[in-house]
């Protein structure tokens, strides 16, 4: 009799066991989270990663989220918003620009000196005019965040850049119109060209350089096939991009109101504030790494800085008139854009 009770209650625990097992194992919900850097770099690691494991455990294990990066799941960066937007995938990180002329509002903080070197302040300013202003460009979607990275810094290969007109015959690489804008406004002619392709295009001479954070130094290598990095006075950037965490809508409206509240819990201001530090940090990173290989770090001074702005305000106005053509009022976003990056910075 004891035995059989033993045996009862043994085979009780193992189906109970398998059961916890099976329920921790077992998700409602899997998703697929394509993107265009690799698996190292800062992005993936210190970005993607943590809001993916923080969906996951907010969902108390109900959803799972494969990250697929590098484009591992085909096709082009440029196509990323076609392939969530068409269900391909569930989500994408991607760069807005990729993709010109779809995101014409949210451009106004790639625009120069709107945003100046303050990821945090960008971030948080893009979510407070989100619903207001920005959202009707992103149709079936459902936006988990916003975000930009550091700013445009100046990276060359062998020349100096100090003043706007050191430009003059150069051929630089940048993802965005606007940045095309500020490039062209300076006297270079400018290469437009997913982050992933820059490596090859410095090596084979195609570009003399690019504006692009620090942050992709390491995972690129950028310090082998430059020389110089500059920014302005202040770490004052060039412009910025604007990048987006975006979910499939009908994969959004699949999802249970409790699910959806876990990915808005995961993706909330305090965690929009967590990724412009994250941006920030690793941009210093970045420059270590640069100027531990010996290259050289240049700063603007603040007569030089000034200098640059002059030229480069020629390019709100166009920005403006560009959007003014399709029925947005582009005066109104630059002055509530420039507000709000004012109040949210440091």
């Amino acid at each position: 009799m004891k035995r059989l009770l033993h045996i009862l209650i043994a085979s009780a625990f193992t189906i109970w066991a398998l059961n916890v097992v099976g329920s921790v194992q077992a998700a409602d919900f899997t998703l697929k989270l394509h993107h265009f850097l690799g698996p190292k770099a800062p992005a993936h690691t210190k970005m993607l990663l943590p809001w993916v494991n923080k969906v996951e455990e907010l969902s108390m294990g109900r959803v799972k989220i494969d990250i697929y990066p590098a484009m591992s799941l085909g096709g082009r960066p440029p196509q990323l918003i076609r392939q969530v937007r068409d269900g391909v995938v569930d989500l994408v990180w991607t760069v807005n620009g990729y993709t010109p002329g779809l995101f014409p509002r949210t451009e106004v903080f790639e625009l120069p000196f709107i945003h100046t070197n303050d990821p945090v302040a960008t971030n948080l300013a893009m979510r407070e005019m989100f619903d207001e202003n920005l959202a009707e460009e992103y149709r079936g979607l459902k936006v988990m965040f916003l975000h930009v990275h550091q700013g445009q810094a100046i990276h060359m290969v062998n020349k100096v850049i100090r003043k706007p007109s050191d430009f003059n015959g150069t051929k630089m690489r940048i993802p965005t119109r606007t940045g095309a804008w500020v490039l062209e406004a300076m006297g270079a002619a400018p290469v437009s060209m997913p982050v992933p392709g820059l490596p090859q295009a410095l090596s084979k001479k195609v570009v003399d350089g690019a504006l692009i954070p620090w942050e992709i130094i390491p995972p690129l290598k950028l310090q082998d096939m430059t020389k110089y990095q500059i920014e302005g006075e202040n770490m004052t950037r060039f412009g910025t991009t604007t990048f987006q965490v975006s979910m499939n809508q009908g994969t959004w409206d699949k999802l249970p109101g409790d699910l959806q509240d876990a990915f808005m819990q995961a993706s909330n201001k305090t965690w929009v504030r967590e990724v412009g530090e994250v941006w920030h940090r690793t941009d210093i990173d970045g420059i270590g790494v640069a100027t531990k290989a010996g290259n050289e770090h240049i700063t603007l001074s603040a007569a030089e800085t000034a200098e640059f702005k002059k030229v480069l305000e020629p390019v709100v106005d166009r920005w403006v008139k560009e959007v003014s053509g399709v029925g947005i009022d582009g005066n109104s976003l630059v002055s509530k854009a420039r507000e709000l990056v004012a109040k949210y910075s440091k």
